[in-house]
């Protein structure tokens, strides 16, 4: 969400949910961060979209150098 509107939709929701001074800036951070996490994805699954498999195989005796005197 765009910090902007997420500033405004914050400072609508302190203003009627406040009683006082302090308890409206409590929760105007509080709403600014439920926000700012309503638009990130699950970390579980950003996570397993980056996940890498290497596999390392075994290479072939083909294409393995062999030693000098051991030619059969």
């Amino acid at each position: 969400m765009n910090n902007f509107f997420r500033t405004i939709i914050a400072a609508w929701g302190a203003k009627k949910l406040g009683g006082g001074c302090l308890s409206t800036i409590v929760i105007f951070i509080v709403i600014y961060t439920l926000l700012g996490k309503c638009n990130q994805p699950a970390r579980a699954s950003e996570a397993a979209g980056h996940i890498k498999t290497e596999v390392l195989a075994k290479p072939s005796e083909a294409n393995t150098p062999k030693p000098a005197g051991l030619h059969r």
